[in-house]
């Protein structure tokens, strides 16, 4: 189970709200675990299984430094009610994907199965897409090979590595979702 902790680095006891933004920390660029800060929370979360990078690559296992927007929740109806978010929410679909294949016109954008191209399935059986945030990371402009499915999801059991994403427990994550808006910033250093 996750803890999630009081900041104590925030004096005023206010925590946080939709336009707060949210603060990735790790203690070295390598890391695969790490705490998001907001406003006086931190909860623990799984990083990428190769850390944090500034020039992500698709493929690199990265997750991918700056300062990014959620876009957008996706959700599994079958799973989870509606997240309560200031976000836009759609349930997710069992033939909805999105495409890795940097080569292909909608590389980094949400597909439909099948797919022609390379494309991730984000109606899974783990678990960890029941609930998905998706961040615009590599969005406008689009990058070929910069990177693709950067997402808030949830962690798997012992807070293993993502392939690039951010993932938290689910009680963290339902939480950050109540207090997020379409101006929330997530930034990580």
């Amino acid at each position: 189970m996750a803890i999630t902790r009081p900041y104590a680095g925030d004096s005023t006891g206010t925590g946080f709200g939709y336009q707060s933004g949210l603060h990735v920390l790790a203690l070295s660029r390598t890391a695969t675990r790490g705490w998001i800060r907001a406003g006086s929370v931190l909860m623990p979360c799984a990083l990428g299984r190769g850390g944090r990078s500034w020039r992500k690559r698709e493929g690199d296992g990265a997750t991918p430094s700056g300062t990014w927007l959620a876009r957008q929740v996706l959700y599994r109806a079958d799973r989870s009610p509606r997240p309560r978010t200031g976000l836009s929410t759609r349930p997710l679909r069992p033939d909805d994907g999105w495409c890795d294949a940097v080569a292909d016109r909608n590389y980094n954008r949400h597909v439909r199965h099948p797919y022609p191209a390379s494309a991730e399935r984000l109606w899974r059986s783990d678990g960890v897409y029941d609930v998905i945030i998706v961040l615009d990371h590599n969005t406008r402009p689009r990058v070929r090979g910069a990177g693709s499915a950067i997402f808030i999801h949830l962690a798997r059991q012992n807070f293993t590595p993502t392939e690039g994403c951010i993932a938290l427990a689910r009680r963290d994550l339902m939480l950050l979702l109540s207090r997020m808006g379409p101006r929330t910033r997530i930034s990580i250093d």
